[in-house]
């Protein structure tokens, strides 16, 4: 069977994907000024503001292409597509998210102090990065799915990378706690980008064995 053009440049998938996703993005973010819903809860409230949790929330723009360019590199191309798929497939589901009820956040503080890297690290992300359009978090659904990959591949059962599967827990974990703590994202936002992310796998398992069990039958 013959296989069709993604298939055989995943690559340039990546990058056609990449670049329709910050595009639509970058649309939401000017044509939306005014959230109709601001997200909050009370536990938002008890969780402190940590400057120095801008180290892993930046961890994250390396993390998604180290993956994906691992898998790819070094897994079955069946790996790599378990996770490029539900990962593209929820970003865009997000975006869906974004336009049909546009959410906001109140939670940053009014200023940030310090000279120091941490503090105008902080800084520039407030500056470049607008408090819209948060709603399911997309920094922790692709966390989520990142850690699923790396637990779903047997890739990372090898002796030598198997120290990749804790590493990549830590990581997650960590991301997802920087969310909240940066105030980037209400708690409210971390629940259902882990939703996002649990049933989007839950659903191409689904797939993945129903086609399995079509193949069965013919063969």
């Amino acid at each position: 069977m013959k296989r069709n053009w993604f298939s055989r440049h995943p690559i340039a998938f990546m990058a056609l994907y990449l670049l329709l996703y910050l595009s639509a993005f970058n649309f939401l973010n000017t044509q939306i000024h005014m959230p109709h819903v601001l997200v909050h809860c009370r536990l938002d409230d008890l969780i402190p503001f940590c400057k120095y949790a801008v180290i892993p929330y930046f961890a994250w723009f390396p993390w998604i292409p180290f993956t994906l360019f691992f898998l790819l590199w070094k897994a079955p191309r069946e790996d790599f597509w378990r996770l490029c798929l539900p990962l593209f497939g929820g970003m865009t589901l997000a975006l869906a998210c974004y336009v049909i009820l546009p959410t906001g956040l109140n939670l940053r503080p009014y200023y940030v102090p310090g000279s120091d890297i941490f503090a105008r690290a902080v800084r520039f992300l407030y500056r470049t990065d607008t408090p819209i359009n948060v709603c399911p978090s997309i920094h922790v659904f692709n966390s989520v799915t990142l850690l699923l990959a790396y637990y779903r591949s047997r890739l990372f059962e090898r002796p030598r990378l198997r120290w990749m599967r804790p590493a990549a827990a830590v990581l997650c974990g960590s991301i997802v706690c920087s969310t909240v703590l940066l105030k980037q994202h209400s708690c409210i936002d971390v629940v259902l980008g882990i939703l996002l992310a649990l049933a989007l796998d839950a659903a191409f398992t689904a797939a993945s064995e129903y086609s399995e069990l079509l193949q069965t039958r013919r063969v």
